[in-house]
Parts: structure tokens; C-alpha cells; sequence
């Protein structure tokens, strides 16, 4: 395995560089959707990316989506399991309203709130020619290099996947994959409160302490210049051209797709009733 590599906190890619990318990006139609969907529960969100997932696989979205929201307070437990590194009685979370959902991401126990950046890009990693290793490290790199526009200089750690300030860690990576098409994805702390980090081990992690741009640069962040600036990076390294799409363009794929399950489940119901 290799060593983690470190990124300068100032995008290392020169202006030539970039233009270069853009001309390639343009050649190869390479396209990714992109929608702010702002804050969303966290089911609502989870049944979003399956829905899209599973259109992305049959082929009534052809291209692939870059979600940004937060969600209100809730735990999320990954494939590795989680609730024995909760260190708060769940009656106490419960007093808050805050849920804990098992999911089918990778990793641990961790928290989403108001304030962090939570981003899904669906994306079938089958057509873009990457493995999952490679997806990750760009994920890692699209937060690194955008916490080194706001002059915050971040790494990667052995203990686990992600982005670190030294011992603290500012954001995680869990995706999930079904017939090569990736979900979930990467959550930034920017202006969320941490105190609830302290309720868990995040990521199953004794000992480790979570932090935030607001912590680290001392005041609140513009949530759009951060998101704006993800963006961008997220295009160069993917090598994809955004395209942003309001919550109503979305929303009407979505509704198209739920309107043709509904015309094939009446097709088939009518099939099988002529048939017997």
C-alpha cells in the first residue's frame, strides 16, 4: 500500500493545467448533474439516492448526479455496525429527537447535523473507467483542496478514510456500491456543532476528536463559497463538466421515473391477468 499522500492547501493545479482539463472534459461529453437539494431528512434523502441508483442502472437517467444537502441531527451506522461505540444511553438521544439508521454505506457509527456539507455523487464507476480505491482518493482530494482555499491545510491518516488537521479529523468518507453505481459519499464539517461527536466514537474510533472550518479558521463560514468551491474541484479531478439543476428539474426525473414503475407494475398486473 502506498503512503498517504499529502495535497497543498492551495489547488496545485496551474491555470494551463486547468484549461487543459476543461478541453478534455468537453471532448469526452463527460457530464454529472448537479442539485442543492439543502436540508432533507435523512430517509427522504437515503429513498432519493436508491431511486436514482436503480434509474441510473436501467437507463432512464443517463447521466450522473452530484447531490449537496445537510440533514437535521441523526446517527448513521455503516456496514461495520456502530451502536457499541455510541457513548450516551439511547434514551438520551431520544429526549433530542435524534434518530439512529442502520445503513448499507461502509464504515462506522458518525453523525450528520445542520451546518455540515454532506455531498452524494451517484456516479456508475463502470463507465468512468475508476475503481473504488480511486474514487475514494479523489473524494479525499476534493476536500482537501477545498479546505486549502480557506487557507486550511489538510491530510490523510492511516487510521481511516478521510481528512485530517493532525489528530482531528474534519470529514468522512462511506459509499455504497450496487452493479458498479456508487451512493453515499463524503460529509465536511464547516459550521455544524461538534458536541455530538462527543456522544460517539466517530467512525469507531477511541481517542479521536472531530473539528470544522469555523473551528479551525474561528468564525462561520459562506456555505455557498464552500460549496461552490467543492464544486470545482470535484469537476477538475473527476474530470466531469457540472451541470446545476434546480430542486424542480429533479424533482420532475424523479417523478417520471416513479410514474413508469407505475405504468410497468400496470403492464404486468394486466399481463398476468390475461395470462391466467
Amino acid at each position: 500500500m502506498k503512503p498517504p499522500l499529502l495535497e497543498s492547501p492551495v489547488c496545485a493545479v496551474k491555470k494551463a493545467a486547468l484549461s487543459d482539463i476543461e478541453n478534455r472534459m468537453i471532448q469526452t461529453n463527460k457530464k454529472i448533474l448537479c442539485c442543492d437539494l439543502g436540508q432533507i431528512e435523512y430517509k427522504v434523502a437515503l429513498r432519493l439516492q436508491h431511486d436514482i441508483v436503480l434509474c441510473i442502472i436501467d437507463g432512464s437517467i443517463d447521466h450522473p448526479l452530484l447531490l449537496f444537502l445537510e440533514h437535521p441531527p441523526v446517527f448513521t451506522l455503516g456496514k461495520n455496525k456502530g451502536r457499541e461505540n455510541l457513548i450516551v444511553p439511547e434514551s438520551f438521544l431520544k429526549e433530542k429527537n435524534i434518530q439512529i439508521i442502520p445503513i448499507e454505506r461502509g464504515g462506522n457509527i458518525t453523525y450528520h447535523g445542520p451546518g455540515q456539507l454532506v455531498v452524494y455523487p451517484i456516479i456508475n464507476l463502470h463507465q468512468t473507467a475508476l475503481s473504488v480505491m480511486e474514487f475514494v482518493d479523489g473524494l479525499e482530494k476534493v476536500m482537501i483542496r477545498t479546505a486549502g482555499d480557506f487557507g486550511i491545510r489538510t491530510e490523510r491518516n492511516k487510521k481511516n478514510h478521510g481528512v485530517w488537521i493532525g489528530p482531528n479529523k474534519l470529514g468522512s468518507i462511506g459509499i455504497a456500491i450496487r452493479r458498479g453505481v456508487s451512493f453515499h459519499g463524503l460529509a465536511m464539517n464547516i459550521n455544524n456543532s461538534l458536541a455530538p461527536f462527543s456522544w460517539i466514537h466517530p467512525c469507531g474510533l477511541e481517542g479521536v476528536s472531530m473539528t470544522s472550518l469555523k473551528k479551525e479558521i474561528g468564525n462561520e463560514l459562506n456555505m455557498k463559497q464552500v460549496k461552490d468551491s467543492m464544486k470545482r474541484h470535484f469537476s477538475v479531478l473527476f474530470e466531469f463538466t457540472l451541470e446545476e439543476i434546480d430542486r424542480t428539474v429533479f424533482n420532475q426525473m424523479i417523478l417520471n421515473k416513479q410514474k413508469n414503475e407505475s405504468r410497468l407494475q400496470r403492464e404486468n398486473h394486466n399481463k398476468k391477468t390475461i395470462m391466467a
